[in-house]
């Protein structure tokens, strides 16, 4: 049971209540992580949904974004997040085979995207300090300027997803996986 009570998604005419009529417009449903971001936090909430726009109009595919939010979210041990970007990542593209092989730190078979699931998880063991080989291998395996700044952005509201589920112990409402 989450910690963080949500009012009746229904009934919620107040800026919370604006914010799930977006998102349920958009996805039909009101995830449980986000009802309570915007429960509490209706701001911080759309300001991950921008985020989250922004990333979209980027350069990085929808498969490689999953594949940074899945690793981010593994490390970080919420289970909510696991859950979620597992789906969301199938949804994407990504094959189960390669989302399991994510999931327990093996390679998917896809080199470049094997180069950027290496390079997330150094960030996210390391609290996102890297060497100089991890640099340039980040590079060598043709991610771009832009791609690193997009890297940044997937796995900055990635880490706050994860921590406010956390705090919340939030409900998971995705399917699980083993």
């Amino acid at each position: 049971m989450s910690r963080l009570s949500v009012p009746n998604l229904e009934s919620d005419a107040g800026p919370s209540g604006q914010v799930y009529a977006q998102i349920k417009k958009a996805i039909g449903n009101v995830p449980n992580t986000f009802a309570a971001i915007a429960a509490h936090g209706p701001a911080a909430l759309k300001a991950v949904l921008a985020a989250d726009t922004v990333l979209s109009a980027g350069s990085l595919s929808k498969r490689d974004q999953e594949a940074i939010k899945l690793v981010i979210s593994e490390v970080a041990g919420c289970d909510y997040c696991v859950a979620a970007h597992s789906l969301l990542g199938k949804l994407a593209g990504l094959k189960p085979d390669e989302l399991k092989n994510i999931r327990e730190r093996r390679a998917t078979g896809d080199e470049k995207r094997d180069a950027l699931i290496r390079f997330v998880r150094k960030l996210a063991q390391s609290s996102g300090t890297v060497s100089d080989d991890d640099f340039a291998a980040i590079r060598v395996a043709g991610y771009t300027d832009a791609q690193l700044v997009e890297i940044s952005l997937a796995f900055a509201t990635t880490v706050f997803t994860n921590v406010f589920n956390r705090i919340n112990d939030t409900e998971i409402d995705f399917p699980r996986v083993a």
